[in-house]
């Protein structure tokens, strides 16, 4: 099962490759992963039947006891055989309905779904199955909104969303309190050992509310028919035979086990009759075909879950032959009507004349289709209908005393006359194809390929012949039925049983359900006097502009746009919960403030230099005096024994530095020197307080340990396994490489965030027009005759702001500080250093090029935009990460590489050979993930120069620029200009 859906899977993702070779035809490659687990379910049928389950499972969160487990017994089998070949003659059909154009992201989108759909009806974990759950609405709601140029389609799209993802959140609470009760999450497992209890009813309801939600229920329902704004085969699938079927496999899965739970019969039997009989009435209005048949699904999915959830065993089995033979009839009514649309170019019943005798074929074919889905003899629909009025006539005599018997009454009552429309709405969906009408329109008939045809015709006949299989489907079905402990086994499926009450409910129904055809006109009038009432449609859309007015004035009074209000909430929250539990502390540690005076020295410095930033008016000032703080850090560092990450925080403070002042260029030189305000005081104390909740919070850290620190097994660690002296860098390359690979990600999506706040459309245009500009003014040197320059694009700058001392410098430096970055980079496995380090002070050498020169020499320092950087990088690391795989090992181990030298006795070991220059050079293999580490961090830096330097030069260049006058100012004349 799970190579099945990963076949689905992997599938789909090659779809849009595969459409550009084999256009059309690609539906035929794509069907084959259905028709692959259609035949597997084939042939694993026997065991099914026999009442056997075939189980597969692989451990995915083993703390929490979720596994991706599968389970296929006869409910599971039915409902994925429905799926699998459905889903497989869908889509050959849609071989020949999209002839003309192909979709490939919707061909994607179909298969994938077909595979969320089998994991869905198979999976054996709640939390597997909520997974699968939410991925067929994502898809579905892409699906569905196939063409988003159009609004019906994207109105559609997002109410389906919506609807269904409220219905699956709800459900996924009741899957949380259904597993704490029961101790696992395990579906088999609590199904064969039932909690109880309040939370596991309120658990069970919740979970009812996601299925009658998808399965578009009473208030839930209006979802539907909008979704018939996707292409027709894909209705067919998601809307007919799969996605809408998933409520029903879910109740049919529960109601077993928890029909019995106080409030599931009175919901089944409310929205199951209601929705039957509402979706019935409102499709006898419908004058599109497509409509038609989407409120007759509505009416018939209720009819489903009412069935399925009764709880007794005659009404789970006629539950299932109704899921079977609506899976048969309503694909291809759905398919039937995809080829009356292209064929006659409309589906309005209104214009729709004659197709009988241009297609009588098609006709017939959607003529047995149609008596299916009326539940007249000799289809399977009419063989499960009969067994479903058996249901009734024993709920009504009291059947193990699920209701009264007046309830009983009430209820058939109900269901007979939600037959009753379904015979009538049939007849008229089948006038409405077929027939020719008086006044009618001439079509231009454009006649269907075989094949396209041949699909929904054994769809239809298929239905036709179950008809005649009663007694062997009543046999594959018993054991589903068996699982109910209430109720008797009933007759089961048959075309006779001879005179029974069963049989005179659905004479009853035909014809009443003809009268109601003949006198549509006569009762649509009657409808139309019926009071207004408030649709859930409307109700739907009235809440959600609710919703939204209710978020605008919630977001009006929260999000003020001050940033200082945002932070003292944050802070005086942090503040408030902080201080209360540290108040709860009985005993305080004792503490060791300073180890000697140099320490305290340093640290006057920093209070000095942070409170001179408060109060300094100056924006450079202020930032200037922040970093004094930070490098009083990297001297505490220092001074404690730890040149690492005193060299870290010192290039990053360094950074962080040039960072600001780029920044501080374009706002105002000082800060508003405004008075001393309530407002700043409340401030000042907020601020305070935030700074002594820091301190004591850490305080209370360092003396909160009670066993000895895991660090003192590092240097060990670091030396034995990954093979270097460097504690530090070791345990971002190795012992902690997994947290480094998810750090330089995030860094990515930093740059890519800061380049898009400066660069519009992409960051390779600014190094384009560079190339550009210095080609250009190499041309006007030259004319000149002017001798060498330092800088080459120094040029470019205004004579008045040039430093001829800092591009002599600069020049000289540059070369050597990239050396220094590449001997940080390899020696930094031993030696304070490492890919980080050595990628800062690479970015450096770039903020060097940038500040002598400007943005051209920047550019002309790296002719290629930072993206490249940052792809190569994570590319290295993931090299470095999946390539002990290939060697035996696992992710991101480590191995040590010993180089033999030409000569005698001439080894380099990874300690013990010393390099010119470099002096010990260690040699380990995840000095590859460093790299990728030094590459990001490069193309981090690159960009943060290019977008927060050249990219603010560009838009005050642009700024600057004068305006040129309009084209009717250019055009006028001269006397013209001056008289204006």
């Amino acid at each position: 099962m799970l190579l099945l859906i990963a076949v689905h899977a992997a599938l789909s993702m090659l779809t849009p490759a595969i459409t550009r070779v084999l256009k059309a035809r690609t539906f035929y490659v794509l069907a084959l992963a259905p028709l692959a687990a259609g035949v597997w379910l084939v042939s694993v049928a026997p065991t099914v039947l026999a009442g056997g389950v075939v189980v597969e499972e692989i451990s995915w969160i083993p703390a929490l006891g979720v596994n991706i487990t599968h389970r296929l017994g006869l409910l599971q089998w039915i409902l994925a055989m429905i799926v699998s070949w459905v889903g497989a003659l869908v889509l050959v059909y849609c071989r020949f309905y999209f002839s003309s154009r192909i979709p490939a992201r919707s061909a994607a989108l179909l298969l994938a779904f077909a595979g969320a759909m089998l994991g869905l009806v198979t999976a054996d974990d709640l939390v597997v199955l909520y997974v699968y759950w939410e991925l067929t609405t994502v898809l579905s709601y892409l699906l569905i909104g196939h063409d988003p140029t159009r609004r019906a389609n994207r109105g559609a799209a997002h109410t389906a969303l919506i609807v269904t993802t409220f219905g699956g959140l709800v459900m996924l609470l009741g899957m949380i309190g259904l597993g704490y009760r029961a101790g696992t999450f395990s579906i088999s497992e609590i199904l064969a050992d039932p909690p109880t209890g309040a939370l596991v009813t309120a658990s069970i309801l919740a979970m009812l509310v996601g299925a009658v939600s998808k399965s578009a229920m009473v208030p839930f329902h209006f979802w539907l028919p909008g979704a018939m704004a996707a292409p027709t085969p894909i209705s067919a699938y998601l809307h007919a035979a799969a996605m809408v079927k998933a409520g029903v496999y879910l109740v049919a899965l529960l109601a077993p086990v928890f029909a019995s739970v106080p409030g599931w019969r009175p919901v089944i039997m409310l929205l199951g009759s209601v929705t039957m009989t509402l979706g019935g009435l409102r499709a006898l209005r419908q004058k599109d075909l497509k409509l038609l048949l989407a409120y007759g699904t509505v009416s018939q999915l209720g009819f489903m879950i009412l069935l399925v959830g009764l709880g007794t065993q005659t009404a789970a089995l006629a539950g299932m032959g109704v899921v079977i033979s609506h899976a048969l009839f309503k694909s291809s009514l759905f398919l039937f009507v995809g080829i009356i649309d292209q064929s006659a170019g409309t589906r309005d019943i209104d214009q729709l004349n004659g197709v009988f005798y241009r297609s009588p074929v098609l006709a017939v074919a959607a003529a047995l289709a149609a008596m299916s889905m009326a539940g007249l003899p000799p289809t399977i629909g009419f063989i499960s209908k009969e067994a479903a009025f058996e249901s009734l006539v024993y709920l009504v005599l009291g059947d193990a005393g699920v209701v009264t018997p007046l309830a009983g009454m009430a209820f058939a009552a109900a269901v007979v006359f939600g037959s009753v429309v379904t015979v009538a709405y049939t007849l008229r969906w089948w006038w409405g194809a077929f027939a020719s009408k008086q006044g009618g329109v001439e079509l231009k008939w454009k006649s269907p390929a075989v094949l396209k045809l041949g699909i929904p015709v054994a769809l239809a006949v298929l239905g036709l012949a179950a008809g005649f299989l009663g007694e062997p489907i009543t046999e594959a079905l018993r054991p589903y039925a068996a699982t109910h402990s209430t109720g008797v086994p009933g007759h089961g499926l048959a075309l006779w049983h001879g005179l029974s009450t069963p049989l005179l409910m659905t004479a009853l129904a035909v014809v009443l359900g003809f009268l109601f055809f003949v006198f549509r006109e006569q009762i649509s009038a009657v409808q139309a006097t019926f009071p207004k009432i408030r649709t859930a449609e409307e109700t739907y859309h009235k809440s959600l502009r609710g919703l939204d007015r209710i978020a605008v004035e919630v977001t009006a009074r929260s999000q003020s746009g001050s940033l200082s209000v945002y932070l003292g909430a944050i802070l005086v929250t942090l503040v408030s919960l902080a201080f209360y539990a540290m108040l709860r502390i009985r005993v305080w540690p004792t503490y060791r403030i300073f180890d000697n005076w140099s320490q305290l020295v340093v640290a006057a410095v920093m209070v000095a230099a942070g409170v001179l930033a408060a109060w300094s008016r100056g924006r450079i000032r202020a930032v200037l005096l922040v970093g004094v703080t930070g490098y009083g850090v990297a001297l505490m560092f220092a001074m404690h024994g730890a040149p690492d990450l005193a060299l870290t925080q010192v290039l990053v403070e360094t950074v962080t530095l040039v960072v600001f002042i780029l920044v501080l260029r374009k706002m105002p030189r000082y800060f508003t020197n405004r008075p001393l305000t309530s407002t700043r005081w409340w401030r000042v104390v907020v601020a305070v307080f935030a700074g002594l909740t820091v301190t004591l919070t850490a305080l209370v850290g360092i003396g909160a340990r009670v066993s000895e620190p895991i660090s003192d097994l590092w240097p060990e660690a670091a030396y034995e396994y990954g093979y270097g002296k460097n504690i530090v860098n070791v345990a971002l390359v190795d012992i902690r490489a997994w947290d480094t690979l998810g750090e330089i990600s995030v860094l990515v999506i930093a740059a890519i965030g800061v380049a898009s706040l400066i660069f519009l459309r992409s960051r390779v245009g600014t190094v384009t027009s560079t190339a550009d500009a210095l080609k250009a003014r190499d041309q006007e040197v030259q004319a000149d005759s002017s001798p060498g320059v330092w800088l080459r694009a120094g040029q470019t700058l205004n004579p008045a702001v040039r430093s001829l001392v800092f591009e002599v410098i600069v020049r000289v430096l540059f070369g050597v500080v990239l050396v220094v970055s590449v001997y940080l980079l390899f020696a930094g496995h031993n030696r304070p250093g490492g890919g980080f380090a050595g990628g800062l002070v690479a970015g450096m050498a770039l903020f060097l090029r940038y500040l002598a020169a400007g943005r051209h020499e920047l550019d002309e320092a790296v002719p290629f935009d930072a993206g490249r950087l940052l792809g190569a990088g994570l590319l290295f690391a993931l090299l470095a990460a999946i390539t002990p795989l290939f060697f035996g090992g696992v992710v991101l181990q480590s191995y040590e590489l010993t180089l033999n030298l030409p000569g005698p006795d001439v080894w380099l070991a990874p300690w013990g050979a010393e390099v010119p220059l470099f002096g010990e050079l260690h040699l380990v293999s995840s000095t590859l993930f460093d790299i990728g580490v030094y590459l990001v961090v490069v193309g981090v830096m690159l960009d943060l120069v290019r977008s927060l330097g050249s990219g603010i030069d560009i838009q005050q260049e642009t700024d600057d620029a004068p305006t040129p006058l309009p084209l009717s100012a250019k055009a006028l004349p001269a006397r013209g200009r001056s008289n204006a």
